[in-house]
């Protein structure tokens, strides 16, 4: 009965769907006559498991007739070494891009190392393709960010993230930016720069929650409730207003109410009574008051 049961369940398990970022990675298996697919990945619409593998006699003749001309056989080595672009897309995998749009800059970087490759060379046209593919992903990289950013910030944040995961390894511990910087020979303020630099720039309007009801964006946690816009527009009333004061009662309320200096202070710059001082202050703010309102 147990095993009735068993058969039931992978007889009605068709397909196992897993999320790969925005691909799919399909899995299937064979028993008793229900196929299920396995390790098929699709990326950019294509369906990585139909994808031809070329043998190196293949890619010698395929060559040769793309130096005369041969379009067909151009599509056919394109093809058949697109399993390449996707090993050294998938190196890419934490660089936060879309792997649709890095499949589709290195397939432009295979292209390009087809129609550079020399075949007196006498090596494998792997050898040659992949540092045009690696060069292209990496320019790609650098120059589709939303800030420009140099060369020489992203080789140290780089030199600085492999250095840490190193000393993680080495001392089981999360490195400090102390030892990180005496490791690789650099200061601890080009460090945290470099670092500052590559980490990747957000929207503040993309959403960081969402339980079914109002989502909550990155500007709501950023934004300085503070200075709100009701706040800048009062203040710009209040200079306003104090503009239109006479000289004498735009110094008493700045020496007032912006200086924290008392009336008897006032008085005793102003060379004038506590009194007056008093006297003036009042009208002024009853002036104000007026055009706040």
């Amino acid at each position: 009965m147990q095993r009735k049961v068993c058969f039931d369940y992978w007889k009605n398990l068709i397909c196992i769907i897993i999320p790969f970022k925005e691909n799919l990675l399909l899995s299937t298996v064979t028993l008793e006559g229900y196929k299920m697919v396995f390790n098929k990945v699709e990326i950019c619409g294509v369906n990585t498991s139909d994808l031809p593998l070329l043998k190196p006699a293949q890619s010698k003749e395929l060559l040769s007739k793309i130096k005369s001309g041969d379009t067909q056989a151009r599509e056919t080595f394109i093809k058949g070494n697109l399993r390449l672009v996707l090993s050294i897309v998938q190196r890419f995998n934490q660089s936060g891009e879309n792997l649709d749009d890095l499949f589709q800059i290195g397939c432009i970087g295979m292209i390009k190392a087809i129609d550079n490759f020399d075949m007196s060379l006498n090596v494998q046209f792997s050898t040659y393709a992949v540092p045009m593919i690696i060069g292209e992903i990496k320019r790609f990289l650098r120059d589709n960010s939303t800030i420009r950013v140099s060369r020489s910030l992203k080789d140290t944040a780089y030199k600085a993230i492999t250095t840490r995961e190193n000393l993680m390894k080495k001392n089981l511990k999360e490195p400090s930016i102390t030892e990180i910087a005496e490791e690789i020979g650099i200061s601890k303020a080009d460090i945290v720069i470099a670092l500052e630099a590559v980490t990747p720039s957000i929207s503040l309007y993309e959403p960081v929650f969402n339980d079914g009801g109002d989502t909550l964006y990155v500007i709501d946690q950023v934004k300085d409730k503070k200075n709100t816009e009701d706040r800048w527009v009062r203040n710009i009333a209040l200079k306003e207003a104090i503009n239109r004061l006479s000289p004498r009662e735009r110094q008493i309320i700045t020496l007032r109410f912006f200086d924290c200096r008392t009336q008897t202070e006032v008085a005793k710059d102003l060379g004038i009574s506590q009194a007056q001082v008093s006297r003036l202050e009042k009208c002024a703010l009853r002036d104000m008051k007026r055009h706040l309102c």
